[in-house]
C-alpha cells in the first residue's frame, strides 16, 4: 500500500472526472489517497473523498473568449487565501508523508512534490500537448510554443507522464505514455440511441450562440450550463430547453441526443466519440487546446469546428449530420486515433499499477 497526495485541477470538471475514476481504482487497490483540489473539481469530489481545498488557476471567459484582464483579477484578488491555503498544504505534505504525488494538471502539489524529491506522476490531457508531436497550422505554432511553456511552468518535469489523448501522435521522450481518454464508469454503462434533440453544453455564458439557435425553430435543443431560466427571459425560446445540471441528466440526455454541440472541452468529445454522437466544437477563444481538440476532431471525422457561432456555421453541421453519423458506422479505428473500447480504463490503470508497484525503473530514481 502507498500513500498518495492526488492534485486535482479545478477548471471545469474534466479534470475531477477523471480523477474520480482514478482515486475509486487506488482504494480499490488498497492504496491511501488524499486528493487536493479547487473550484469545481473540489465541489465534484469532497463530498466522496478525503479532499483538501486549495486556490488554482481560474480562467473567465465571456462570450466563449478568455478575458485576460478578467483572469488577472480573479486571480491576483484571492492571493492572501490562496497562501493560508498553501500553508494548509505544506501542513499535510508534513503530516500524510506520501510515498507518491500525482497530479491532474494541479501546479501546487507537483511544485511540492519536486521539493520533497517525491516521484511525480502526471496523468491528464494537457501532457499530450507537452510530449506529443502534433502537425497543425502555421497560424497555430506561437499558440502551440505558448502553451507549451505554460505547461512547463505550471507542472515541472514529470518523472512519468501519463497522457490521455484520442489522437495518437509520435511522443519525444520513453517516459511519457499515451492512453485512451478516461471514461467513467457512469458513462460505460450507458447504452447509447438515437434522438431527436441536440445537447448544447456551456461552461459559461455564450450569448451568440444562444441567439443563433434560436433562429433554428425546427430544431429543439436541450441547454446546460448557460444558468439561464425562466420563460420571462430575454433568450427563452420556444426551441431552447435550459436544464439545470445534474450528471445523471446529462448523461442520460448525450446518451439520447442526436448531436453535441458545445466549446471544445476534452472530456465531453471524448465521452461524445465513445457515445457516437456527431460534435459542433466551438474552441474557446484564446485556449490552444480547444482549437486543437476541434482540429483532431475533424481530422478524425465525426466532428465539425465551428470558428464563429453563426447560422452559417450551424446550418453546415445540420447538413453534413447524415454523413457524420454514418461514419461512426463505417469507420475503421485509425492508427492516430486511440481505441474507443478500453470503457474500463484497463490499460492506464495497470501501467499505473506497475509503477506505484515499483515495476518501472523512471520511477526508481526521480528527478532531483
Amino acid at each position: 500500500m502507498s500513500r498518495i497526495i492526488y492534485g486535482v485541477s479545478g477548471e471545469g470538471s474534466g479534470h475531477s472526472s477523471r480523477a474520480r475514476e482514478m482515486v475509486r481504482h487506488l482504494q480499490e487497490r488498497g492504496h491511501l489517497v488524499k486528493i487536493v483540489s479547487y473550484d469545481r473539481g473540489y465541489r465534484n469530489l469532497a463530498t466522496d473523498f478525503d479532499c483538501l481545498q486549495v486556490e488554482g488557476l481560474r480562467i473567465v471567459s465571456r462570450n466563449n473568449r478568455v478575458s485576460a484582464l478578467g483572469t488577472i483579477w480573479d486571480n491576483l484578488r484571492r492571493g492572501r487565501r490562496a497562501w493560508q491555503r498553501l500553508r494548509e498544504l505544506r501542513a499535510l505534505f508534513a503530516s500524510f508523508q506520501p510515498d507518491y504525488v500525482i497530479t491532474d494538471f494541479e501546479p501546487s502539489t507537483a511544485w511540492l512534490a519536486r521539493i520533497h524529491k517525491l516521484p511525480l506522476i502526471s496523468l491528464d490531457n494537457q501532457h499530450r500537448m507537452r510530449y506529443m508531436k502534433f502537425d497543425v497550422p502555421g497560424w497555430l505554432r506561437f499558440e502551440q510554443w505558448q502553451t507549451r511553456t505554460i505547461i512547463r511552468l505550471m507542472i515541472p518535469d514529470p518523472d512519468v507522464a501519463l497522457a490521455t489523448t484520442f489522437f495518437r501522435g509520435e511522443v519525444t521522450n520513453d517516459r511519457t505514455f499515451l492512453f485512451a481518454p478516461i471514461l467513467r464508469r457512469e458513462v460505460c454503462a450507458l447504452q447509447a440511441r438515437p434522438g431527436t434533440f441536440h445537447l448544447v453544453y456551456m461552461t459559461g455564458r455564450f450569448d451568440s450562440l444562444v441567439a443563433t439557435l434560436k433562429k433554428f425553430p425546427l430544431h429543439h435543443f436541450v441547454v446546460y450550463g448557460y444558468n439561464d431560466h425562466g420563460s420571462s427571459n430575454q433568450n427563452c425560446a420556444a426551441n431552447l430547453e435550459y436544464r439545470e445540471f445534474s450528471t445523471d441528466g446529462f448523461l442520460q440526455d448525450l446518451a439520447a441526443c442526436q448531436s453535441v454541440i458545445a466549446t471544445a472541452g476534452f472530456t465531453l468529445i471524448s465521452e461524445a466519440m465513445y457515445l457516437q454522437k456527431p460534435y459542433l466544437a466551438f474552441p474557446m477563444h484564446g485556449q490552444f487546446e480547444q482549437k486543437l481538440n476541434a482540429l483532431c476532431l475533424e481530422r478524425l471525422g465525426v466532428g465539425m469546428e465551428g470558428n464563429r457561432a453563426d447560422c452559417e456555421t450551424v446550418a453546415e453541421f445540420f447538413l453534413r449530420l447524415p454523413v457524420l453519423t454514418a461514419m461512426y458506422r463505417q469507420r475503421q479505428v485509425s492508427p492516430q486515433e486511440s481505441a474507443p473500447n478500453d470503457c474500463c480504463n484497463v490499460e492506464i490503470k495497470a501501467r499505473l499499477d506497475s509503477l506505484l508497484e515499483g515495476n518501472f525503473t523512471l520511477l526508481k530514481h526521480p528527478h532531483r
